[in-house]
C-alpha cells in the first residue's frame, strides 16, 4: 500500500508521571524518569509479547474512565485547598468560532468537567464569519485578564482564519492546550521544560503507564503527526526512551512498519484504517481517533468509532483502548490538570 491517506482521505528506564505533568505540582517539570499519577491496582494479568516474553489469552481493555475519575478527584481536592488557603480559584476561558456541532459538543464537555471540579469558566462564541482581528482581540483580552489562567481556542477554526497566527497570540503562560510554539519547542528539546504538555498525548502516556505498559526501549509507531496529538505524542514517547516511527500521508507501506511495533498510537480520523494485519501479535494499541460512522441501528443514526478496527484488533493485541471510553475521558482530566497548574504558578501556590 502506498500513500494510505491519499487513498482513503486525509484528516487533518522511564515511567510516566504526574510529576512530569502532575495534576498537583507547579511549576511543571519533565524528569527523565516519569512516574504515573497513581500506581495501577494490578499489572496486566499475563504481560506483553516482547515486553516481558509472555503471551496473553485475552486482550486487556484499557479503560480511561477510572483514571479520569481519579485525576478529577485529585484536581478538585487541590482546588478546594487553594480556595481555603488563598481564596482563589483557577479560571479557564474558551473561544468558540462558528457552528460546528462537534466543536460545540467538545466545549460543552469541557465546561461540564470544569464545573465538577470548581474551575471558573468564561466562554466567548463568535460567528462563522468572524474576522481574524476580532478573534485576536478576544484572545488578547483573556491574555491580560489575571483571573484567567488557561485559554482554549477550540479547533478547527473556519478556513478563512489562520490557526497558527491565533495560537501564537495565546500567552504561553496560559496555553493549557500546549500548542504554542514555545511549549511545543521546549517539549522537543531535551533538557527543556514546557509550561504545558498537550492534553491528548499527556493522556496517552498516563494511560499506558497506569496499565504498566513498558515504554523504554520499545518500538513505538504513531500514526498521524498533528499538533493536537500525533506530533507531541511522538515527542513524549521519545522522552520515555521508546524508538519512535511516525507515519503520515506520504508513508509507503505503513502496515509493514506497524507490524514491527510494540506500541501503536493512532490519531488520523479515518475509521477502521488499522486492521488486524497491521498489528503484531501482543502489541499495545492506543486509539486516539474519534469518528462518527452512520449506523441505522443507533438511536442517533450514527456511532462513534476509532481509527482501529476494534473487533479485529482485540483478537490480536495484548491491550487496547476502547472508543469511546479510552483516551477521551483522560484528555479532559488533563485539561483540568493543566489549568490548575497554571493557576498555582500564577499565584505562587504550592
Amino acid at each position: 500500500m502506498v500513500g494510505f491517506w491519499h487513498r482513503l482521505g486525509t484528516k487533518g528506564k522511564a515511567l510516566y508521571s504526574a510529576t512530569l505533568s502532575p495534576p498537583f505540582s507547579s511549576p511543571l517539570t519533565l524528569p527523565h524518569i516519569w512516574v504515573p499519577t497513581q500506581t495501577p491496582n494490578r499489572p496486566l494479568s499475563s504481560g506483553f509479547h516482547r515486553a516481558t516474553g509472555q503471551t496473553r489469552s485475552a486482550a486487556e481493555i484499557m479503560s480511561g474512565k477510572p483514571i479520569a475519575k481519579d485525576i478529577k478527584l485529585r484536581v478538585a481536592a487541590e482546588i478546594s485547598r487553594m480556595k481555603a488557603a488563598i481564596g482563589r480559584l483557577p479560571g479557564l476561558a474558551m473561544v468558540l468560532v462558528g457552528y460546528r456541532e462537534d466543536s460545540h459538543a467538545y466545549v460543552h464537555i469541557k465546561l461540564k468537567a470544569c464545573n465538577e471540579v470548581g474551575i471558573e469558566t468564561s466562554i466567548v462564541q463568535l460567528p462563522q464569519d468572524c474576522t481574524q482581528d476580532r478573534l485576536i482581540d478576544v484572545v488578547s483580552s483573556f491574555n491580560s485578564n489575571p483571573s484567567v489562567h488557561g485559554i482554549i481556542v477550540q479547533l478547527p477554526l473556519p478556513e478563512h482564519l489562520d490557526e497558527e497566527t491565533i495560537i501564537n497570540f495565546v500567552s504561553p503562560e496560559k496555553d493549557v492546550d500546549g500548542f504554542h510554539p514555545l511549549n511545543m519547542g521546549n517539549l522537543a528539546l531535551r533538557g527543556r521544560e514546557p509550561l504545558f504538555i498537550p492534553c491528548a498525548p499527556k493522556a496517552c502516556i498516563e494511560l499506558l503507564l497506569r496499565y504498566r505498559v513498558e515504554i523504554i526501549g520499545k518500538n513505538a509507531v504513531v500514526i498521524g503527526r498533528s499538533k493536537i496529538a500525533g506530533l507531541s505524542t511522538s515527542l513524549l514517547l521519545q522522552r520515555h526512551h521508546a524508538t519512535v516511527s511516525t507515519l503520515h500521508s506520504f508513508t509507503n507501506n505503513p502496515e509493514q512498519i506497524t507490524r514491527r511495533a510494540d506500541i501503536i498510537v493512532s490519531d488520523v480520523g479515518i475509521p477502521n484504517i488499522v486492521r488486524c494485519d497491521w498489528l503484531m501479535p501482543g502489541a499495545v494499541v492506543v486509539d486516539m481517533g474519534t469518528n462518527s460512522v452512520k449506523d441505522p441501528n443507533s438511536p442517533r443514526g450514527f456511532r462513534t468509532t476509532g481509527d482501529v478496527c476494534y473487533e479485529e484488533a482485540i483478537k490480536v493485541v495484548s491491550a487496547i483502548t476502547p472508543v469511546p471510553g479510552g483516551v477521551g475521558p483522560v484528555v479532559i482530566s488533563m485539561l483540568l490538570s493543566n489549568t490548575l497548574d497554571s493557576a498555582k504558578r500564577a499565584y505562587g501556590f504550592t
